[in-house]
């Protein structure tokens, strides 16, 4: 058997980065993981009511997103970044007002008490 065209998928390593208590019901809440700061999303009674993304404003450069506003906009969970109000998705972190400008987020999931992400 040729072993050299199997690909070999890697499982995720998950960092457990805060308790499930930290978090604050739709609200953002910021966590430090591997040098970045990662603006937690907790929106309970949604299909996936978790979601992590940069904390880092790409156009003013400031660490707000975890103080903007959530909401839906074109059918997307967005965050509304407070100094600019450009949306970012929670799921993808593409700006809806401009594609040049993007988030980057995070596989997340909540472990018994701990809320996880993928290293």
């Amino acid at each position: 058997m040729n072993l050299s065209n199997v690909a070999v998928v890697q499982q995720p390593n998950w960092q457990a980065v805060c308790h499930v208590q930290d978090l604050v019901a739709d609200s953002g809440v910021v966590v430090w993981h591997e040098g970045a700061q990662v603006a937690l999303f907790y929106l309970p009674g949604q299909a996936q009511p978790l979601y992590a993304i940069d904390n880092r404003d790409p156009r003013s450069g400031a660490n707000v997103i975890g103080r903007g506003l959530v909401g839906s906009l074109q059918g997307e969970l967005v965050v509304a970044a407070p100094l600019y109000k450009q949306h970012f998705s929670l799921e993808s972190g593409r700006c809806l007002e401009d594609p040049t400008q993007a988030l980057r987020v995070w596989p997340v999931r909540l472990k018994g008490e701990a809320v996880e992400l993928a290293v």
